[in-house]
């Protein structure tokens, strides 16, 4: 995470160096709009990283020009040049190792009940940048000159840590409801702490977040938790309502504390388990070496939501037993149906449905190892189960361990290190990862006598099922295994007698 100077000077030189390699290409394409009579200035988020020291993707201009101005002035220059969004004004350009985004000045604004917003241009620098979200992001750089622009303060509000709006909080956030969300973000990601004003408009206009698009809200969500401190973000979404609107299944954790503290709460375990996940990110998740393919470099989307919502499902099956204890049967199952019905409706794409949802699923699989008492196919059937996703599961399920009691904690690491080191032993053995029947499809179609179809799925699948219990068998045993199989089987009777080998 970014740490802002504390002096504006400080800043300011910190920015001077940062934008060095890019000043030649700066200094040209402010020439190239002056000449044609525009305006032109460095803006956004390129101007408040360079303050942080932070690396920008992309170069973000505005400029007095309009859409075919900023083709016509590129024309001959830029190497490519596209339409990133007519309506809102904004060319895309490459040149050389640089992209750009060029934008007429504008100002954003929604019309009640409506997901997308209106835009007019605008014809001067300080009027588009009182329509920005945060004073950290209305700050410009005008070219060719350099002429720092801060009409509002940003640069004292990015030295203090500081997050402010140029105007009103409810002018802002009525402009855009996202950006209640992106002032999360920006805690999560940057360490600046929303003004005391910001957090009352975005507690009260929380609601206005059920216009913007689900694919909107999905963005924003993703690159909150994509960031350092994600759950800086996520705090404040749940203290401002917005995770009501959004993920109200994270704030239905914070089940209230019975007299008899009973039970954890569960919304700050998800936090700790979230951030004790990301810990675990890049590195290896234990104390044993594990494969390559086990790793999981950091940020990971896929692990990082499961940490977040793998508990998901504990209101739903909460239960005070006789005695005084608390049960949450199945929650995994819940939660797994749960996750995936609120990452569809949020537009996240089926692979990480499948993935989150899948883990939630698994992720108390491996309580009851404690004992030892796996068998070598229950390891197997551990690791075929996760398939892809065992090296999440690897740390979705340490960081699952938050007590405060450390011989339970260095117990409960322990009986994973040696379910760790007993998945890569047998996957030096019986290369696991892979695992199949010792007869593939074909061969066992031509032992039945039978063609492909559900008959020969569930010959296949039962096979699968031996070798997992048993380990290899050669294809001489495989092959009786089968015979063995068919004979109790009622579609046999239908079908001319199998070859014997």
């Amino acid at each position: 995470m970014s740490t802002p100077p504390t002096t504006d000077g400080a800043l300011l030189l910190r920015a001077l160096r940062h934008l060095t390699p890019t000043l030649p290409l700066l200094t040209e394409i402010g020439r190239r709009f002056a000449d044609a009579g525009h305006e032109v200035a460095l803006v956004g988020g390129p101007v408040r990283d360079a303050f942080l020291g932070r690396s920008s993707p992309d170069l973000d201009l505005t400029t007095s020009a309009r859409p075919e101005q900023i083709e016509a002035v590129l024309a001959g220059w830029a190497d490519s040049t596209w339409d990133v969004g007519r309506e809102f004004g904004t060319i895309g350009a490459r040149r050389g190792p640089d992209t750009l985004e060029i934008t007429t000045y504008r100002a954003d604004a929604y019309e009640p009940g409506s997901r997308k917003p209106l835009v007019a241009f605008g014809d001067n620098l300080e009027d588009d940048l009182v329509r920005r979200d945060f004073t950290v992001n209305a700050m410009a750089l005008r070219l060719p000159d350099m002429v720092f622009v801060d009409p509002y303060d940003g640069l004292a509000d990015l030295a203090a840590g500081r997050l402010r709006t140029p105007t009103t909080p409810q002018i802002s956030f009525g402009d855009d409801p996202l950006r209640m969300m992106r002032a999360a973000r920006f805690a999560a990601q940057l360490g600046l702490v929303p003004a005391a004003e910001v957090l009352a408009a975005m507690e009260g206009m929380a609601s206005r977040l059920s216009i913007v698009s689900a694919e909107r809200v999905r963005d924003e969500l993703v690159k909150l938790l994509l960031a350092d401190d994600p759950r800086a973000g996520l705090e404040i979404m749940v203290d401002t309502g917005l995770a009501d609107e959004v993920l109200p299944e994270l704030p239905a954790l914070r089940l209230e504390v019975d007299e008899h503290h009973r039970h954890k709460d569960v919304y700050e375990h998800s936090l700790t388990v979230l951030q004790q996940a990301i810990d675990l990110e890049d590195g290896p998740a234990g104390g044993s070496d594990q494969a390559d393919e086990d790793r999981v470099p950091g940020p990971d989307l896929v692990l990082r939501l499961a940490a977040l919502l793998h508990d998901i499902g504990k209101p739903a099956t909460r239960r005070f037993e006789p005695g005084g204890g608390v049960s949450f049967h199945h929650h995994e199952l819940v939660g797994a149906r749960m996750a995936r019905t609120r990452l569809r409706a949020l537009r996240f794409d089926k692979e990480t449905v499948k993935a989150v949802s899948r883990l939630v699923e698994l992720h108390l699989r491996f309580h009851g190892y404690g004992d030892g008492e796996w068998t070598d196919a229950a390891v197997r059937r551990y690791v075929t189960d996760a398939g892809p996703l065992l090296g999440r599961l690897h740390r979705l399920t340490r960081s699952d361990s938050t007590t405060r009691n450390r011989r339970k904690a260095a117990r409960l690491a322990a009986a994973y290190d040696d379910l760790e080191r007993r998945i890569e032993r047998l996957r030096a053995e019986e290369e696991l990862r892979a695992v199949r029947p010792d007869l593939d499809g074909h061969q066992i179609g031509q032992v039945l006598g039978i063609p492909p179809g559900p008959v020969l799925g569930r010959a296949y699948q039962h096979l699968l099922a031996v070798r997992l219990d048993q380990g290899p068998l050669g294809e001489e045993a495989a092959r009786a295994e089968l015979l063995r199989w068919w004979a109790e089987q009622p579609e046999s009777a239908d079908v001319p007698e199998p070859e014997d080998g």
